[in-house]
């Protein structure tokens, strides 16, 4: 199966979700699918999100984990609302916000 692509639009960010529900094609062969995520952060163009410092991270998580949720999308906001609540990200987001007074 190809890969699909979406936007997710996550805080002020706009973030590329690419999705392939089995890339190595284990379903096929009798075995649990490992699904491939890819999340790239548009705009700001490779600004930091509290899973990646690069703006961009590739994901490699058995398939149930994402059927969980009603699409790849739904995964990575739920993801996203979940690491956002670290301390690293609330320390990357208060430099962030100090960087704009100067």
């Amino acid at each position: 199966m190809a890969y699909t692509s979406e936007t997710l639009i996550w805080q002020s960010f706009e973030v590329e979700v690419r999705y392939d529900p089995d890339p190595f094609s284990l379903a096929s062969r009798h075995q649990e699918a490992m699904a491939h995520v890819e999340i790239h952060t548009i705009q700001p163009e490779k600004a930091p999100l509290p899973i990646t410092e690069t703006g961009y991270r590739s994901h490699f998580t058995p398939k149930g984990n994402i059927d969980e949720y009603d699409s790849a999308v739904e995964f990575v906001k739920a993801w996203l609302d979940h690491e956002a609540q670290s301390e690293e990200w609330r320390i990357v987001q208060e430099n962030a916000r100090q960087l704009c007074l100067f």
